[in-house]
């Protein structure tokens, strides 16, 4: 299927020993050709579902602030492009709704809400700038419109949570659970290393643990909720998926870390190229600051380290 292999091009693969090697692999594409192929019998758009665009880690040794930058901005031109690229092997072409969880979590991992919801105007202003019509966004505030933001996420929780022990037991089996487990413990625990931590390392581990299974637990909800939403699109995830998953994890800038995303990182310009790394690192390196409309957008580099 070939609207597939054009995203399959820019798969976010799990561990290699977990990962196959073939873009074009028939386990990976089983579960997705079914919502493509109906989409194309009706001679419509087919219906991509990204959860992502959150909201920028609180950290500054990652990031250049609380408001979308560059590497939002390379983000969603490439995704896109995407459905440009789509659009000329299938003239209907394809459409992402960014699902953006950032209100489903951020009290869990410490980003105020007038940062996600000052960050969601601005991804949208951004889209528009773009001109990048093939992509819409979605999140909690449009399902308990009217409602605070507390009162949200537990409304939220009530009708599509699953208990913890649910998720405890399936971390402890394994798999992408406890893939999935890790990674976000390691954000969380890179995230509230800044200036002025007063907690130990330890408590630090023990709590990002604690966190840990409740973001898991808030994402997966998240994920039933958008089923119900968005029943017939292809899922696409920004986290690495193994061969033959449910959903098509996928990069959406380059980048060397398989998890690091537009939210966790910086844009660096080399040679007219971006790529997404860490901000310390990019400092340490010694790379150009650049502004643009007043605010740190990204960074410029020689080359020559990167």
């Amino acid at each position: 299927m070939e609207v597939l292999g054009i995203v399959m091009r820019y798969r976010r693969a799990a561990l290699k020993s977990e990962a196959c090697e073939d873009a074009r692999c028939a386990a990976c594409l089983a579960g997705h050709l079914d919502r493509v192929m109906a989409a194309i019998e009706r001679d419509e758009p087919i219906t991509f579902v990204l959860p992502a665009f959150p909201g920028k880690s609180p950290n500054l040794g990652k990031v250049l602030g609380p408001r979308p930058d560059m590497a939002e901005r390379q983000s969603l031109a490439f995704l896109n492009s995407l459905c440009l690229r789509i659009g000329e092997v299938y003239a209907p072409g394809a459409r992402i709704v960014l699902c953006s969880d950032g209100r489903v979590f951020n009290d869990a991992v410490g980003i105020p809400d007038g940062d996600i919801t000052r960050y969601q105007q601005d991804l949208l202003a951004i889209i528009s700038q773009l001109g990048a019509d093939r992509l819409t966004t979605f999140n909690l505030d449009d399902v308990f419109e009217g409602r605070g933001f507390d009162a949200m996420r537990s409304q939220f929780m009530l009708e599509y949570g699953e208990s913890m022990e649910v998720l405890k037991t399936a971390v402890r089996e394994g798999g992408d659970a406890l893939r999935l487990y890790c990674g976000i413990t390691r954000f969380l625990v890179e995230d509230a290393k800044r200036p002025g931590m007063t907690i130990s390392n330890t408590s630090l581990q023990k709590e990002s643990r604690r966190r840990a299974y409740q973001v898991i637990q808030r994402s997966r909800a998240w994920d039933a909720l958008v089923s119900r939403c968005f029943p017939g699109a292809v899922r696409l995830s920004i986290h690495p998926q193994i061969c033959g998953s449910r959903k098509i994890g996928i990069h959406l800038m380059e980048t060397t870390d398989a998890w690091l995303t537009p939210w966790h990182g910086v844009a660096v310009e080399v040679e007219g190229v971006f790529k997404l790394m860490k901000r310390s690192h990019v400092e340490m390196l010694g790379a150009e600051l650049i502004f643009r409309d007043g605010r740190p957008s990204h960074y410029r580099s020689s080359g020559h380290e990167v």
